[in-house]
């Protein structure tokens, strides 16, 4: 018998290619790892911001000096981006990067293989599947890849390509083979994920679209996560959408960025204030108790102590629940990297702890509203010395119960207590 491990850094993304890559060595005959036997270690690495870089290095160079027998195997951002660093790190076998993951099983006997097509803006898309997760019972639902944007911070339009949208039937297939399995959640995602459909315009199929027929054809499914849609890409027939069907989770994710009008133009956004919270307005209207998350981009270069307050004013506005706060992360190749007037790291960090505070403060309020109010919850662990289950309502509220059966994976409706 031989063994693997994997270790996924970053995003949604790269944990669903992950857990493809996971299912494509389970059918050579190779069997997760969960002690020190190993054989083959993939390392799915991050580039979004300088720390995902160095982490992912760190952890390539952990696996190779933890396993020195074993295979190391590296794919991600960070190595479609930087190939040839990763390729002298010491002990790496085998370098691939966001397409042609396939290839890792095709040449894991290789002493040295490295596939990285620098050129990725006419990539196809790659369909790995899946059948299952094995740590979680939320399951991830790739549909789309790549990205068309170009926002002037953002480095992952050049290392995921092009955008590109994966076929319908293959996503329905995806999805009724994850509702076999017991799954009763799932997490559409993607680079730009709300954007699908939007590379073939004459199919006239967009995102709407597969979320409707969706809902129509796997109603084992009970709950269908959006992991991120942008302001731009949400429309009335959306929200209607997610008015009348209750198996959409009352949790978007809308990336910000900043909530200063001047900061948005010099990150190259699609959308103004105005139009921004017009559409929160529309969404809150239709689903009251809905949680709304968003990133924010600290520090931006030129960013100054007015444009900060009126983000931070801004967001009050539009009341999120949720705050992913990130100072912002010179990323060499985009047209940020060289703006002028680029913020000092202290005042960065000094501006993230305030932002920090102020999301803590928003989820606490949101949150306050529904203890003693009946909640559903998928129950995604158990913990032994506490005896108690833990999953996440349809807001994404974390909930906790004790029951006397046994409720892994299951909807319940329970008390919040908060």
């Amino acid at each position: 018998m031989k063994y693997y491990k994997t270790l996924s850094l970053g995003c949604k993304v790269n944990t669903y290619e992950t857990e493809a890559i996971k299912e494509l060595l389970n059918k050579l005959g190779y069997e997760e790892s969960h002690n020190n036997q190993c054989d083959v270690f993939v390392i799915n690495t991050c580039a979004v911001t300088q720390v995902g870089e160095q982490k992912s290095r760190q952890m390539i160079r952990k696996a190779s000096k933890d396993f020195p027998n074993a295979k190391i195997v590296v794919m991600g951002c960070y190595s479609q981006l930087h190939p040839e660093i990763v390729e002298n790190i010491d002990g790496v076998n085998i370098v691939v990067g966001t397409s042609n993951r396939k290839e890792i099983i095709e040449h894991l006997n290789d002493e040295k293989y490295v596939s990285v097509h620098k050129d990725n803006r006419h990539e196809d898309y790659e369909c790995l599947k899946i059948s299952s997760y094995s740590e979680n019972t939320r399951a991830f639902v790739k549909i789309e890849d790549g990205c068309n944007n170009f926002c002037t911070y953002c480095i992952i339009p050049y290392t995921r390509g092009n955008f590109r949208s994966r076929k319908k039937e293959d996503i329905f297939d995806e999805i009724s083979r994850l509702a076999d399995s017991g799954f009763k959640e799932i997490v559409l995602t993607g680079i730009d994920s709300a954007s699908y459909g939007r590379d073939h315009l004459e199919e006239k199929y967009f995102f709407n679209d597969l979320l409707k027929d969706i809902i129509l054809k796997e109603p084992r499914i009970q709950r269908i996560r959006i992991s991120s849609i942008e302001e731009s890409q949400i429309d009335d027939e959306f929200i209607e959408i997610l008015k009348n069907n209750s198996c959409l989770a009352h949790h978007l994710h809308i990336p910000l960025q900043s909530g200063s009008e001047t900061v948005l133009k010099r990150m190259k956004r699609k959308y103004n204030k105005e139009q921004f919270l017009k559409t929160i307005k529309k969404i809150k209207e239709a689903v009251p108790d809905i949680a709304l998350a968003c990133d924010v981009i600290v520090g931006f270069p030129g960013e100054t102590e007015e444009e900060f307050v009126e983000t931070m004013n801004f967001i009050k506005d539009c009341g999120f629940v949720y705050l992913h706060v990130f100072p912002y992360s010179i990323r060499p190749g985009t047209i940020a990297s060289n703006m002028p007037n680029q913020v000092d790291p202290r005042i960065k960090k000094e501006r993230v702890h305030r932002l920090i505070q102020l999301g803590n403060e928003l989820k606490n309020n949101y949150e306050k509203q529904f203890i003693d109010k009946e909640v559903d919850v998928i129950i995604e662990t158990y913990d032994l010395k506490t005896k108690m289950y833990k999953g996440h309502a349809s807001n994404y509220m974390e909930v906790k119960t004790k029951s006397d059966k046994v409720i892994l994976g299951e909807m319940v409706k329970i008390i919040y207590q908060g």
